[in-house]
């Protein structure tokens, strides 16, 4: 009787090719995951910057403009999404002559709803009532004095 010699099998088992379909498939589905959270990230940063773009146009235009009715009438601004940024503004005086404390408040509604709120103070002496000015440095003259006196 003839014997043979022992053969050694050099293929994979199913068993081995399941288990590495199974690794394989879990980290396909895990690097996906990362990179869709990565670009997800890109366009929330994208979206970011351009409200900030967006509140910086409203900020500025609020500074330039030298009527303090224009102002307080507050606007709307139609952004290249064709959505329109609204804001309104609020002036009060301070105890100090020709400053003024600016509440700027900005909201886009649509799809996505987004607010801003945002504190100023403007030198501003065009705004000032002569006599409210006069009366505030006066104010502050008196304060300052008494502070100085021991």
């Amino acid at each position: 009787m003839k014997s043979r010699a022992p053969t050694s099998s050099r293929a994979f088992t199913l068993v081995e090719v399941l288990v590495s379909l199974a690794i394989f498939s879990l980290a396909v589905v895990a690097l996906s995951s990362a990179y869709l959270n990565v670009i997800s990230g890109y366009r929330d940063s994208e979206t970011q910057r351009d409200r900030h773009e967006n509140w910086s146009l409203v900020r500025l235009q609020v500074l330039i403009e030298p009527d303090r009715s224009e102002i307080e009438s507050g606007g709307q601004i139609t952004l290249p999404d064709n959505s329109t940024l609204r804001w309104t503004a609020r002036i009060e005086p301070t105890e100090l002559a020709d400053l003024f404390a600016l509440e700027l408040s900005g909201e886009i509604s649509g799809a996505e709803d987004w607010s801003q709120n945002e504190r100023l103070m403007l030198f501003r002496p065009e705004w000032s009532d002569p006599g409210d000015r006069d009366q505030l440095r006066a104010d502050n003259r008196q304060r300052l004095s008494e502070n100085r006196m021991p």
